[in-house]
């Protein structure tokens, strides 16, 4: 596990990085004109068009994250006592990143041992 927080919050992040993505390749690519004269027409056209596709990708995982949180479990964090919200068996609070469950097989489990599992589970589906 590269990032320590929420599921929630791990799909924001990807739509954010979308919508920078796609605002970034609309710019450069009208900077085309600027840089290239007429023959940068095409490579604007491109640019807006793929920084189009990526918004539209930033939309959809955006409105996917809205869904996900209307219908996620809220419960309260026991390490710093805040509302927070998880999917699935096991996830982090959105403030301190506490490892959180609701099933009792995993509550004695250390992060260590989670990630381990974890690990061991995708290894073995392959």
């Amino acid at each position: 596990m590269f990032f320590k927080s929420s599921k929630i919050n791990e799909f924001r992040l990807w739509g954010l990085l979308l919508t920078m993505l796609g605002m970034g390749l609309m710019v450069l690519g009208t900077a085309g004109i600027v840089f290239f004269g007429q023959s940068g027409k095409i490579v604007a056209g491109i640019g807006l068009v793929i920084g189009l596709i990526a918004m539209l990708g930033s939309l959809a995982i955006y409105f996917w994250a809205g869904m996900l949180s209307t219908s996620a479990v809220q419960l309260e964090c026991p390490e710093c006592h805040k509302l927070t919200k998880m999917l699935g068996k096991t996830d982090r609070c959105m403030f301190c990143k506490t490892i959180l469950t609701l099933d009792p097989a995993q509550a004695d489990i250390t992060a260590d041992q989670l990630e381990q599992q974890q690990i061991s589970g995708m290894s073995g589906n392959h």
